[in-house]
C-alpha cells in the first residue's frame, strides 16, 4: 500500500474532537533518541566536513561527535529531565543496548519508556531484509528490557512500502514516522492497525541545529512559538506537540539551558501534561478503539 491507501483524508475542521481527562487541554510528548554509529560506515549526519571535502572512513571526528552524546550528553539530559520530572519516550537503536547497556539501563532505572529504532542507524531502504532487522530489534530490546517496545521510528523516519506491515506483525502498536496530523490516526496494515502519534519536524534539533543551523537559543524560540499557537487551538480540541532531542545536539552545553527552559515555560502553563508514547497510545486508544 502507498501511504494514502493506509488512511483515509480527514480534516481536522469537522472531525470529531477527541478528549482528554479533566483539567487538560494538550499534551507534550518528549523523544531522546539513542543511537549507534558505525565508525566503519558513512556517519548518519556530520558537524565538520571533511578534509577537501571528500567522505573518508573511519569518519573518527563525526563519529566522536555522537560518541560525546553517550558519554556525556545523555547524563546531562538525564539530569534535567529528573530536575523537571519528565519521563521521556526514548527510542534506541536495538544494538545500543549492546554497545551502550549502562545508558539504557539508566533509562530503565527510571522507567522511561523504551521505542525501537532499528538495529542500527541504517534507513530502512538500505537494508538487505527489513523485516528480519525489525524483528531482531524488537526481541533485543525486549530482551534487555524485560519489555516488548510498542512504539517505533524509523532511522531518519524512514519507511518503505512495506515497514508497516513488518512492524504490524513484529507486535508494535505505533509510529512517530509520520509527520501529518495533530491527532493521533490509525492506519492500516495487512495484519492490524498500527496508530501514528503527532511528531514534527521542527521542534526537533536535528532539523533546527544539524540542517538548518539555527542559533543555540533557537530550540526555545521555535518551541515557544509552536506551543503558543497549538494551545490557543487546544481550547477546543486537545492538541500533542513533540519535542525530539538527541544528546549530542541538545546535551551539549550551550544548548541544554535553551531546552530545559522551553520545557519549564511550557509545562507551567494551565492544563498541560508530558506524557510519553505509551501514555499517550493508551489514551487514544480508549477513545478511538481499533477496529
Amino acid at each position: 500500500m502507498i501511504p494514502k491507501e493506509r488512511l483515509d483524508f480527514s480534516p481536522i475542521e469537522g472531525r470529531p474532537p477527541l478528549r482528554l481527562p479533566d483539567g487538560l487541554r494538550m499534551v507534550i510528548w518528549p523523544v531522546i533518541a539513542l543511537e549507534d554509529w558505525d565508525v566503519g560506515r558513512p556517519m548518519a549526519r556530520t558537524v565538520i566536513p571533511p578534509p577537501q571535502g571528500q567522505p573518508m572512513l573511519p569518519d573518527v571526528p563525526n563519529w566522536s561527535w555522537h560518541e560525546y552524546g553517550m558519554r556525556v550528553g545523555f547524563w546531562r539530559l538525564k539530569r534535567m529531565l529528573e530536575r523537571l520530572g519528565i519521563a521521556p519516550t526514548v527510542t534506541l537503536n536495538a544494538r545500543t543496548c549492546e554497545s551502550y547497556p549502562q545508558v539504557v539501563e539508566a533509562c530503565l532505572k527510571n522507567r522511561w519508556e523504551l521505542n525501537a529504532h532499528s538495529y542500527e542507524q541504517i534507513p530502512m531502504h538500505r537494508l538487505d531484509d527489513e523485516r528480519a532487522v525489525i524483528q531482531r530489534s524488537v526481541e533485543i530490546i525486549a530482551k534487555f528490557s524485560g519489555t516488548r517496545p510498542r512504539g517505533w521510528f524509523g532511522p531518519g523516519l524512514t519507511q518503505t512500502l512495506t515497514t508497516l506491515d513488518h512492524l504490524a506483525e513484529a507486535g508494535i502498536e505505533y509510529i512517530g514516522d509520520w509527520v501529518l496530523d495533530d491527532e493521533p490516526v490509525t492506519l492500516r496494515t495487512t495484519s492490524r492497525p498500527v496508530v501514528a502519534l503527532p511528531y514534527n519536524f521542527e521542534i526537533h534539533d536535528i532539523v533546527l541545529m544539524a540542517v538548518q543551523h539555527q542559533p543555540s537559543d533557537a530550540m526555545y524560540s521555535r518551541a515557544m512559538d509552536q506551543f503558543e499557537c497549538l494551545y490557543e487551538e487546544s481550547a477546543e480540541r486537545p492538541k500533542i506537540m513533540a519535542i525530539a532531542c538527541h544528546p549530542y545536539l541538545s546535551g551539549v552545553p550551550h544548548r541544554i539551558r535553551h531546552v530545559e527552559r522551553a520545557y519549564e515555560a511550557i509545562l507551567r502553563r494551565k492544563g498541560v501534561v508530558a506524557w510519553d508514547g505509551a501514555h499517550i497510545l493508551d489514551w487514544y486508544l480508549k477513545e478511538r478503539p481499533l477496529r
